[in-house]
């Protein structure tokens, strides 16, 4: 399409540069008859129409090469004046240097020297006219010079003008695309926030049922009754996990289109689910005891949810690696929520709190503007997280 829109193209410039040399070459042979008629001279004559020709028909090539079409046709012209003595400006030489003047200039150095051909061509056009009348050229040389400095300042506007245009659309379409390219990293950054997430919930919930398979399976004989908790339990985490994934998966999908990134997504759960959370870890056999200092308030949406996911981090590495149980404390001050977990340490439990679950907590701590120390300490492991309140529930 692109290979028959360009020759389509060009072929429509060409012929509307024709048509316009055909109506200056038309226009330039009335003027000629005028001022033969005037001067009594009879008509025109042959030579004089082949001129004409030359001052008009090279403008079907203005447009590629408007200097050299000046030059051109402001020669014929003054030859035109030499032998014969039409009325009125020079249409063909007037009309090139419009469009030498609308072209753009590559620098002053070419600037000049276009002015300096155009003022050449001016003065051997007025002493042609000079030495075709027998007379001093005054008024032609007034008048050239009137018409031909016009035409170049109309042509230099409307080409600052154009140029303008330009850079407008120009301008227009460089922000439309960093607009767009704002719009894919702002969504390439929710994705990622989303699927982080998604491996916390999953990831917490995979703990949960490990836990609670390995207790279903060694209890399944001495005591039914709690096997069937375990198995309860797993049931009912795995069904909100898979609930949890379906709902985020849509949204991570990329095969629709860009317009339906619409999805009612539920957000991730903050601290007033904590008491779920704390529920199945004790129903995992995990012993949790809570303190809170301070009044306890809604907290940002941001805070809340990483709240939530360091509390849940925390709870699945005490359960993996404890010894049984753990001590939550959370403590809400006038700019800050302060989060202590702390758990007595397993045997064979890691040595240094450098795993992804820490580092995934620390990063998240600290895209808040807060910090979190984790470590073990005295056969303990001890996590505090402080994350500011500085925006509004």
């Amino acid at each position: 399409m692109a290979a028959w829109t360009a020759p389509s193209s060009a072929r429509k410039g060409l012929l509307l540069d024709a048509a316009i040399a055909v109506a200056v070459f038309a226009g330039s042979l009335a003027l000629l008859a005028a001022g033969e008629t005037e001067d009594g001279d009879g008509g025109v004559d042959a030579l004089e129409v082949l001129v004409t020709a030359l001052t008009s028909l090279p403008l079907v090539a203005g447009r590629r090469a408007p200097l050299l079409v000046f030059v051109a046709t402001a020669l014929a012209s003054s030859a035109l004046h030499l032998i014969a003595d039409p009325i009125g400006p020079p249409l063909g030489p007037t009309l090139a240097l419009f469009w030498v003047a609308t072209t753009g200039q590559q620098s002053r150095a070419r600037t000049r020297l276009t002015l300096a051909v155009v003022a050449a061509m001016l003065a051997v056009h007025a002493a042609a006219s000079g030495i075709g009348r027998n007379a001093f050229p005054g008024t032609e040389l007034l008048f050239g010079v009137l018409v031909w400095s016009g035409v170049w300042l109309v042509g230099d506007r409307s080409r600052l003008r154009s140029e303008r245009m330009a850079a407008l659309e120009e301008r227009a379409e460089r922000a439309e695309r960093e607009a767009e390219r704002e719009r894919r990293l702002a969504a390439a950054e929710e994705r990622a926030r989303i699927a982080r997430d998604l491996h916390d919930s999953a990831g917490h919930a995979m703990n949960v049922i490990l836990v609670q398979a390995g207790m279903g399976r060694l209890q399944s004989g001495r005591d039914p009754e709690t096997a069937r908790e375990a198995f309860a339990t797993i049931e009912e985490v795995a069904r909100e996990t898979v609930s949890d994934i379906d709902q985020m998966v849509r949204v991570l999908r990329e095969d629709g289109s860009r317009e339906r990134h619409t999805y009612e997504v539920e957000p991730p759960p903050g601290l007033a689910s904590l008491d779920g959370l704390l529920d199945r870890h004790r129903a995992a056999g995990l012993r949790v005891t809570t303190a809170t200092r301070g009044e306890r308030r809604p907290l940002p949406p941001g805070v809340d949810r990483a709240a939530y996911r360091i509390l849940q981090e925390a709870l699945t590495n005490a359960a993996r690696h404890g010894n049984g149980s753990a001590a939550v404390e959370l403590a809400f001050g006038p700019s800050r929520v302060e989060i202590a977990v702390t758990n007595p340490l397993g045997p064979g439990a890691p040595g240094a709190g450098g795993g992804h679950g820490v580092v995934g907590m620390r990063e998240r701590a600290e895209l808040l503007g807060g910090s979190l120390d984790a470590g073990p300490r005295a056969g303990r492991f001890e996590l505090r997280a402080r994350l500011p309140i500085d925006g509004q529930a």
